[in-house]
């Protein structure tokens, strides 16, 4: 019954979720250095990481920082949109960048510019209220 009334609450996944992470901190061994991270995975790392905790993947996110040797302090979202040559509007900045980019590709990468950006409305076809959402539950009709 504790464990039926738990996941209709929906935090028996979060708790697993914690333990995971826990473990995974618990034996990580902090005496091996990690070797240092390219300029490539630290971007792409911060990428997934403001995915995740858009998404409220909090303890994967935490996990990846830990493993990947990521700084704790994640990266200043203008700092990584320069870096990636991004051009957002004042829509995309609500959602990850991850969004956009993929949004960018999905759509064949069509441009009104020849600069690596991306088009102003591409994160505008990922409605707000389904980011949050699992993609069971997003409404297919929103994209």
């Amino acid at each position: 019954v504790l464990k039926e009334t738990l996941e209709k609450r929906g935090v028996l996944g979060e708790i697993k979720a914690w333990i995971r992470a826990e473990v995974f901190k618990a034996l990580d061994d902090q005496s091996e250095p990690r070797p240092p991270l390219s300029r490539e995975n630290l971007l792409i790392n911060e990428l997934i990481r403001e995915y995740l905790e858009y998404n409220k993947y909090k303890y994967t996110a935490s996990v990846l920082t830990s493993e990947s040797g990521q700084p704790e302090v994640p990266l200043d979202r203008q700092f990584l949109a320069k870096e990636l040559n991004i051009v957002e509007d004042a829509n995309g900045k609500s959602v990850p960048l991850l969004y956009g980019i993929i949004s960018h590709f999905l759509h064949g990468g069509k441009e009104e510019s020849t600069q690596n950006t991306l088009p102003k409305v591409s994160l505008l076809n990922y409605p707000k209220q389904n980011l949050g959402k699992p993609p069971s539950e997003r409404n297919k009709k929103g994209r």
